[in-house]
């Protein structure tokens, strides 16, 4: 960059001493974790970390950024399992905390609606909806430091988009700053406005590519009053999307959650987390173990803005019929609150003890929900045969057809050396598979650095245009996260 000191002043004069960190400063180990994404595959060095307090100074930070030619990487929680959200290490681009806009700006309860600031945790959004009688929907594992921000950055989806959708359709309005420095006041609360393009959606899932959202108006729901949970086991996954067309016929509206677990990811949780394991539910802790175990664990949550007992009496019918015609093997209904978060703590436990296990190669791909038996029936039978003795850790969202479909190496490989050598072959067969099904390489977890190059050979020339054609015109200098999501610089 032309002045590299003259732009760390003004940043200071920007932000003072306590809004900014650079490496002359001595402190940025203490920062370290923010400089490495999540699963450890992404380390940067950025030219200095600003923390602004609020949105004008957002706007003046890309203001320099834009004057001096420094581009800019947005973090929310650090959450990405793209890498979308680290810095290169070129020791030249600038880290944007948002942690410090987290206020909770308004509640409107007759309108079904909040405004918050894009640095606000998604459990904090959470409980301010819930402290106001009302929900916020968007549930992830991560929620206790992910940001709101992020998740409508990257339209995370989470476990209850069945029900109600990914961030994208729990958001009303923006804001959001250009790559200019401007402000877009967005934050719109209707429900239904037809004044020309809908530049909401358009931020909504870039991934900070075309600007900085630092606030959302977000859509609330009334709070229901009655939620029951159940694990069932079932003997094959066309066992699994039967089980869910018939809850869909049965519970409608109020089916919230459909999860699949195959029965591997459950005995790594059982070996890497036991305490936890033990505290599940009977059914998870005794199929799961040994060779007998159910192949398949289906988690079940259904919601009554009235009763909880109209609720569980439909599940429970739900699950007897079920039984009956073969299609479930045993199911469990949970009878209180504790029994239902050790049931989903289960499902939210998988990510933790699969990466205790060692690096796999991850994919969060999504098919037609018909089409699920048929794409892990095939990729079994391919990754079987070009790497025999590789096991795939396999649950997701069955009901909105979205899995998590980690390859990990044969035993006695270690995990570094078979993603190293076979990542790129792994992704290929999966990839194929998925998309000759109808289905996309990534369903929530966005594009971000890991598959930025896989995207550019996937997506049709026509859809790849019109992206390059939208960056270009919201960011020409290409300052706003460059090298995510969309290919390099060369490419726009």
């Amino acid at each position: 960059m032309p002045n590299e000191q003259e732009f760390l002043n003004a940043l200071r004069q920007c932000l003072g001493d306590d809004g900014m960190t650079t490496p002359a400063s001595g402190d940025l180990a203490d920062l370290a974790p923010c400089l490495r994404d999540w699963r450890g595959r992404y380390v940067g060095q950025p030219l200095a970390i600003a923390r602004p307090r609020d949105t004008g100074q957002v706007a003046a930070v890309v203001r320099l950024c834009a004057n001096h030619g420094v581009s800019l990487v947005p973090q929310g929680g650090n959450t990405s399992l793209v890498g979308g959200s680290i810095p290169d290490a070129s020791g030249q681009q600038l880290l944007l905390k948002l942690e410090r806009l987290n206020e909770v700006v308004a509640v409107d309860t007759a309108n079904l609606s909040m405004t918050v600031q894009a640095g606000c945790t998604l459990a904090q959004v959470q409980a301010a909806a819930a402290q106001a009688g009302l929900l916020f929907p968007l549930s992830l594992a991560s929620e206790g430091s992910c940001t709101i921000g992020g998740n409508l950055a990257t339209n995370a989806g989470g476990t209850q988009v069945l029900r109600y959708g990914t961030a994208r359709e729990l958001c009303l309005g923006l804001e959001v700053v250009t790559a200019q420095g401007e402000v877009w006041d967005g934050l719109s609360a209707l429900r239904k406005d037809n004044s020309g393009y809908d530049l909401r959606d358009l931020f909504i899932g870039s991934e900070g590519t075309l600007g900085v959202i630092t606030a959302a108006t977000l859509r609330l729901f009334p709070q229901p009053v009655g939620q029951v949970t159940a694990l069932a086991t079932c003997p094959s996954l066309e066992a699994c999307v039967d089980l869910l067309q018939g809850a869909r016929a049965t519970l409608d509206a109020g089916l919230t959650g459909f999860e699949v677990m195959h029965a591997w990811p459950i005995a790594l949780v059982r070996q890497y987390l036991p305490e936890q394991a033990r505290a599940m539910a009977p059914l998870v802790s005794d199929a799961a173990s040994g060779q007998d175990a159910p192949p398949w664990t289906v988690l079940i949550d259904t919601a009554h803005p009235a009763s909880d007992t109209v609720a569980r009496e439909a599940l429970e019918a739900l699950l007897g019929q079920a039984v009956a015609t073969g299609v479930v093997l045993d199911a469990t209904v949970a009878q209180n609150n504790t029994q239902s978060r050790a049931m989903w703590a289960l499902r939210e436990a998988i990510p933790v003890a699969e990466r205790q296990e060692g690096l796999m190669v991850k994919h969060d791909i999504a098919v037609p929900t018909s089409a699920i038996p048929a794409f892990v029936r095939t990729t079994q039978a391919q990754l079987a045969q070009a790497f025999p003795g590789s096991r795939v850790v396999c649950f997701g969202h069955l009901g909105d057809g979205n899995l998590h479909y980690n390859v990990q190496g044969p035993p006695g490989m270690p995990s570094t050396t078979f993603v190293a050598e076979h990542e790129a072959a792994v992704n290929r067969l999966i990839y194929d598979t998925a998309l000759q099904l109808g289905g996309t390489l990534s369903a929530e977890h966005g594009i971000g650095q890991l598959k930025r190059d896989e995207l550019a050979r996937r997506k049709s020339g026509v859809a790849m245009g019109m992206m390059r054609s939208i960056k270009r015109a919201l960011d020409p200098l290409n300052l706003m996260n460059p090298g995510r999501l969309i290919n390099s610089d060369q490419d726009l």
